[in-house]
């Protein structure tokens, strides 16, 4: 599959002329299309919501446009909650799943009536005394342990994973919850990150499902939905194909009515909270190449560095790569792609073939719409890039500024040195 940038070299030339790279670019018509597939998928759930990871592109206007096809919002943090609340998503629509959760976000969430999602069988405590009491309705995080398998394929190691209760502490947990007032339950899991396979899904499902009914069965308890959690992944090289929503939905629709619905529990919503998977194909960074080097390899230098976009430095990473303009050359050029951070790793490429690459060329690094910009940071002092929109009419509308030196120093407002430092200085 050749990938091809959402945006034309043209509109490209004409964007630059405002906003100068690098910048994260996002497709406006593409988030829109997704969302809307996403939301048919599952519409034999009447109680189907999509909760967006905040995580993974923390920006108003993103999340504005998926509010309109119905989701609300995964947090983490205070601050995302806060983002969530300012934003007027009700209470319903927004979940609070976080570990190692300090008591005053625990607070924040209980005060905008967010559905917490314990991580811990020992949250239950810490819960209560936090807010004084365990709201009617909560989520607990469920954790196998193990490896995770699809067919005979490792997908993931849940078992080395910080997060969730063990099965037993599940089950004392919904009893010791409904001890305590809850009434309502939920059951969420996340066993493996950005899988390129229609059967995750409905394999999860099934896992779900079978856990829910023995749930109910064991406890009593009234659990009213299912959260499948993200990892539904995005083909980031060209030799994968991507996975297609609506055969998951009829997947998982088919595990339901084999599962919960024998079992009385036909009416239980189905929650996902996608991030990647929402937005992560409609981003990609757009940097300019500023340096070439030949020494014991070639290197392009560009503006843009790991603080932009810092999963290949962080994980090693495939991010695909198009030298605008140049899209039908042949590549036959050897290079590492850097950035300017004193760092070795900071590369978003090694040995990768491309055609020639000149000063001032245009290139764009494709699938950064999730765990892009949102993972971004300072070191070197580097500042963070502009986020911009293509909208579906073709032109272009900043929705984050780019940082200044003001921003980066402004924390600083304890020393009297701040008075003397020239902000204004590129």
């Amino acid at each position: 599959m050749k990938k091809e940038p959402f945006v034309t070299y043209g509109q490209l030339k004409e964007i630059v002329k405002e906003y100068p790279t690098p910048f994260h670019l996002y497709d406006e018509k593409g988030i829109r299309a997704n969302a809307k597939a996403l939301k048919e998928a599952f519409s034999w759930n009447p109680g189907f919501r999509e909760y967006f990871a905040v995580k993974a592109t923390p920006n108003p206007f993103i999340i504005n446009i998926l509010k309109e096809y119905g989701c609300g919002c995964d947090c983490s943090s205070m601050t995302e909650l806060m983002l969530a609340d300012a934003l007027h998503f009700s209470g319903e629509e927004i979940m609070f799943s976080s570990n190692a959760t300090p008591a005053s976000e625990y607070k924040f969430a209980d005060e905008i009536g967010a559905t917490i999602n314990l991580d811990d069988f020992t949250h239950i405590d810490f819960l209560e005394k936090t807010i004084g009491h365990i709201p009617e309705t909560i989520s607990c995080r469920y954790n196998p342990g193990g490896v995770f398998k699809i067919s005979n394929n490792i997908m993931d190691n849940p078992g080395d994973a910080k997060y969730g209760f063990t099965k037993e502490q599940l089950f004392e947990g919904f009893r010791v919850l409904k001890e305590k007032g809850a009434k309502r339950f939920g059951i969420h899991a996340f066993l493996a990150s950005n899988t390129v396979t229609n059967e995750y899904y409905p394999t999860l499902a099934k896992t779900l499902f079978e856990i829910a009914v023995q749930l109910k069965a064991e406890t009593g308890a009234d659990i009213r939905f299912i959260n499948l959690s993200g990892g539904i992944g995005i083909p980031y090289s060209p030799d994968q194909e991507p996975n297609d929503i609506r055969v998951i939905g009829e997947a998982v629709r088919k595990v339901y009515e084999e599962t919960l619905v024998p079992a009385g529990m036909g009416d239980v919503a189905i929650y996902t909270e996608l991030g990647r998977f929402m937005t992560g194909p409609y981003g990609c960074l757009v940097t300019t190449a500023i340096h070439e080097k030949h020494t014991h390899k070639e290197y392009i230098g560009c503006d843009a560095c790991a603080v932009n976009l810092m999963r290949p430095a962080m994980y090693g990473a495939y991010h695909h790569i198009t030298v605008m303009g140049k899209d039908n050359s042949v590549c036959d050029h050897k290079y590492d792609v850097t950035g300017s951070l004193c760092e070795n790793n900071d590369k978003f490429a090694v040995d990768r073939m491309l055609p020639k690459i000149d000063v001032g060329d245009l290139l764009v690094i494709h699938d950064t719409g999730a765990h892009g910009f949102a993972m971004g940071y300072n070191y070197n002092g580097k500042l963070k890039s502009s986020e911009i929109l293509l909208r579906e009419d073709g032109s272009a509308k900043l929705i984050r500024r780019a940082e200044t030196p003001r921003d980066y120093f402004a924390t600083f407002d304890c020393f009297d040195i701040l008075k003397d430092m020239k902000y204004d200085r590129a």
